[in-house]
């Protein structure tokens, strides 16, 4: 006498309504965190998203769950613009400064003060997400180090953080009012990155380790 092997049953796809609503929230969170914090309220990101309250808390349970994600999906989007930069064959400082400004567009520095005060810093998803980060822009930098084009002092850590500083409004100021020159100056940060070294930086090339403890 043989036992029916027990019917293996598929789990159940998203529907696709129900991705586009999930993106709509993620999208409408970052633009309202970056402009507001990370208090918004809920129900006034499910209001821009065009969705329900009762979508936004299908989606995500609370308010962590929901910055957690935000913050990991900018961080995806920066890595893949890196690896975008280093699937590149041109000039290798090129590719430096097109990641630059794209990691800037992402707003990526504005919601970095959310990962220590919102949600565990440590979570796997984000750890996993900001150590790819670092080995894709060491990737990157040292690939235009041994073309002699980035100067030999400076480290991942430099690049975010003046990434972070640049493309950081000014206290007081509207985030969008001043982004007719965050470019602007962070090309000028990156022409000063240029080898060979017009000067000598005092201190030490700072690292992401470093980085974290600012």
């Amino acid at each position: 006498m043989t036992t029916a092997s027990p019917v293996q049953r598929k789990v159940p796809r998203p529907r696709a309504d129900a991705l586009r609503n999930r993106e709509r929230i993620v999208s409408a969170a970052r633009e309202m965190f970056t402009e507001f914090g990370p208090d918004v309220p809920l129900d006034e990101i499910a209001r821009r998203a065009g969705v329900g309250n009762a979508t936004v808390y299908r989606n995500f349970p609370d308010r962590d769950a929901l910055v957690r994600e935000v913050v990991c999906s900018v961080m995806d989007r920066t890595n893949e613009a890196a690896e975008v930069a280093l699937a590149e064959n041109g000039d290798a400082f090129e590719a430096l400064e097109r990641f630059v400004h794209t990691a800037a567009d992402e707003r990526v520095t504005a919601l970095c003060p959310m990962i220590s005060s919102t949600f565990d810093q440590h979570h796997p998803d984000l750890v996993d997400a900001r150590d790819r980060c670092e080995e894709l822009i060491g990737e990157i930098m040292g690939r235009a180090k041994a073309a002699g084009q980035l100067r030999t002092d400076v480290d991942v850590g430099d690049i975010m953080m003046a990434v972070a500083q640049l493309s950081r409004p000014l206290a007081g100021t509207a985030c969008f009012s001043v982004d007719r020159f965050v470019h602007r100056h962070l090309q000028l940060f990156l022409d000063g990155l240029r080898a060979p070294a017009p000067s000598v930086l005092p201190g030490a090339a700072m690292t992401m380790e470093d980085l974290r403890k600012v």
